[in-house]
């Protein structure tokens, strides 16, 4: 009887989780589309498995002519999402882009004296499935992970990894249970997300460069802190005392903060460009501007010098200077012992949207050892 129990409430739970999955799916067909199913699926391989935003941006650069219906099949199943289920775009995801082969529409060209023959057009039809990652997000992240590990390995996804709790510290500082921890992180990213973009529209600097090296977040039961390192605060503040009030105000709206207060203080750094995050933002300033990526890269390592580092490594990777091959270049100076556990090394990865593409720039900067 007890078998027969568990059973029964395996297979409630099972129903259960079906019954979510489909809550979070969305599904959008296009058919009978005036192309053949070779062509769109060439496109199709390049986006599924990638987030919504993502895809439209590839949609929008790549130079095929079927990327525009799937453009428009995609923002369809996205738009239906937002209006219809209230899900947000930012955790949709292509978990399904299937072509099927439609029917063939044969048209006569009509030419003089009996000479006259058939134009054939095929057609296909496009299914995309999108998903709302949001609940499922830290479960496929361990999944995926654990499906590759091996006893008797380090695992890391960057070089600050192993460091962290020992030599580098948490730039978040909270406790929450299982079920609350996938929020959490998703608070944690909209604060972050909601400083940066007050800090464009209010911060007037040519160069482009922000100045945020890290925001760090601590939350208790009644109080939330975050502490803003920043290069530059005088750029903030200067010209509107009041401005760190409206940022408080911004964020409060933002999250519906009720119960809980909120405290931002500003902390300066005394050698800004001695860190990766700073340095990656005058770089992409300066890829914008198209100037060329090794005067760049040379500029920033001679800012990096002044700040006494004892080495740096720079990477840039993409479409660099406009080329239409895609390529990777890295300029490294002095040590970066990215294997030696002792070193203290700052590491950041920045995207850059120019006009020939999306470049990415990684930044290793050797600080000390311990």
């Amino acid at each position: 009887m007890t078998n027969m129990l568990r059973n029964k409430n395996k297979d409630l739970e099972v129903r259960k989780r079906e019954k979510e999955d489909i809550k979070t799916e969305i599904y959008a067909l296009s058919q009978s589309i005036s192309m053949s199913a070779h062509k769109a699926r060439r496109v199709l391989d390049q986006i599924r498995g990638r987030s919504y935003q993502e895809t439209l941006m590839i949609l929008e650069l790549m130079p095929y002519r079927a990327c525009y219906p799937i453009f428009k099949v995609i923002y369809s199943a996205a738009a239906n999402a937002k209006h219809n289920m209230g899900l947000n775009e930012e955790y949709l995801v292509i978990i399904k882009a299937t072509v099927d082969e439609g029917t063939t529409v044969k048209k006569l060209k009509p030419r003089a004296r009996g000479r006259s023959y058939t134009i054939k057009r095929p057609t296909c039809h496009i299914t995309i499935v999108l998903k709302d990652i949001s609940l499922y997000e830290e479960s496929v992240v361990e999944n995926s992970i654990g499906c590759f590990k091996k006893t008797g390995w380090i695992y890391k996804k960057k070089s600050t990894d192993i460091t962290l709790g020992t030599i580098q510290g948490h730039h978040s500082l909270w406790f929450a249970q299982p079920k609350n921890y996938s929020k959490g992180l998703q608070e944690d990213q909209k604060i972050r997300e909601c400083i940066k973009n007050y800090v464009q529209k209010n911060m007037r600097i040519s160069s482009g460069v922000e100045g945020i090296a890290r925001i760090e977040i601590q939350k208790r039961i009644d109080l939330i802190q975050i502490i803003i390192h920043m290069g530059f605060p005088k750029l903030l503040v200067e010209g509107k005392p009041r401005r760190i009030e409206e940022l408080q105000m911004n964020v409060q709206k933002e999250l519906n903060y009720v119960n809980r207060k909120l405290n931002i203080t500003i902390t300066r750094i005394t050698k800004p460009y001695g860190h990766p995050n700073i340095l990656a933002e005058f770089i992409a300033g300066q890829l914008r501007n198209r100037v060329s990526f090794r005067k760049a890269i040379k500029k920033a390592i001679e800012l990096t010098e002044q700040a006494d580092t004892k080495g740096i490594q720079v990477q840039i990777a993409g479409r660099i200077d406009g080329k239409e091959i895609a390529r990777v270049e890295w300029i490294r100076e002095g040590r970066v012992p990215l294997q030696t556990i002792r070193a203290k090394i700052d590491y950041c990865s920045y995207r850059v949207r120019t006009i020939y593409g999306v470049l990415g720039i990684k930044i290793w900067i050797f600080v000390d050892e311990e």
